[in-house]
């Protein structure tokens, strides 16, 4: 029930921003934007989407599993916009992935938090290196955001590739659980289960994990989120705009990062609002802002979610009914 507050109150917060921003001068700004950098965006969105499933098919040896893994990536992204920080996008992708790749649900848990390791890591590195470049006193957004993302790769580190300091952290939360009074049958059994999984998930983690994979999956990580800023700065370029690709990719990456903390499903309102917030710093007008960010998020929220309900509707009607109790 809680969650339907959050996702409502997201979609209300992106009513009373279209209301701020003014319809009229939306539909005036597109009215008069570039459709083909438009399209462009489009495009890349899906080519994002395909470096994405390339990398889960690396992950979990099956390369060329084309299809199969575009539509797995696709169900997992589909089902973070639905979740707190994007939480169950790794679940369900290891759900699609033991449905639809053929795989164990612990190699697929497995796929999911190396992937997710690998895009923090990623931002971290493109957050810490733009403070060379931005001017000051800018430079203390990057800095923070980098080194609170930073804080977060090595938290996934120790649970993914740790499981020594992964079983250690199940215990601690087990004693909580019991200091609780939870029933305390229940919490045995689950804790159990939990590490058990912990296990499998980590002896996936490190039997894959060599130089040349390490290289392989950071340099697709890389290329994704490259394009992913790429996608915004195509639509800078629609409305005709001028401002740093550097610029734009730290904005875009902080502004995702709040969408993360702010707990909302899918970053719904949070990320527009400090998307718009933070190209207001440089001198981007509110209107414009406001029409590239709300074009930005229909471009990656509604495609994703269009094609992740066709999909699990045909592939896995299991993956769709777990969506539809997220909502």
């Amino acid at each position: 029930m809680k969650k339907n507050y959050f996702l409502f109150a997201g979609f209300i917060l992106i009513i009373l921003l279209i209301l701020w921003i003014n319809p009229i001068e939306i539909i005036k700004d597109l009215h008069e934007a570039n459709i083909y950098y438009i399209l462009l965006a489009c495009f890349v969105h899906i080519f994002i989407i395909s470096l994405r499933a390339l990398r889960w098919g690396f992950i979990i040896d099956q390369p060329y599993k084309i299809r199969k893994n575009f539509i797995v990536k696709t169900i997992g992204l589909f089902a973070g916009n639905f979740t707190p920080m994007k939480a169950g996008g790794e679940a369900l992708s290891a759900m699609a992935g033991a449905e639809i790749n053929k795989i164990s649900v612990s190699k697929g848990l497995s796929a999911a938090v190396t992937e997710r390791f690998f895009d923090l890591s990623v931002i971290s590195c493109l957050l810490l290196g733009s403070i060379f470049f931005i001017p000051y006193p800018y430079t203390l957004i990057p800095l923070i955001g980098g080194i609170l993302n930073t804080i977060v790769v090595l938290f996934i580190y120790l649970l993914n590739y740790r499981e020594e300091s992964g079983l250690w952290l199940l215990d601690k939360i087990r004693k909580v659980l019991l200091k609780l009074r939870l029933n305390s049958r229940k919490v045995e059994n689950i804790h159990i289960n939990v590490s058990n999984g912990l296990k499998n998930m980590v002896q996936h983690s490190t039997s894959f994990t060599n130089f040349k994979n390490f290289i392989i999956l950071l340099i697709l990580s890389i290329i994704s989120w490259l394009f992913e800023c790429f996608r915004l700065y195509a639509l800078f370029k629609a409305f005709n705009f001028e401002l740093s690709f550097i610029v734009i990719t730290v904005l875009y990456l902080l502004s995702n990062m709040i969408g993360i903390i702010s707990l909302i499903p899918g970053g719904i309102g949070s990320i527009e609002y400090s998307q718009i917030a933070l190209f207001s710093l440089f001198n981007v007008p509110k209107t414009l802002a406001g029409t590239i960010t709300l074009l930005d998020r229909f471009i990656t929220f509604g495609m994703v979610n269009i094609l992740g309900i066709i999909f699990s509707s045909i592939y896995a009607k299991d993956i769709l009914k777990e969506v539809k109790k997220m909502i």
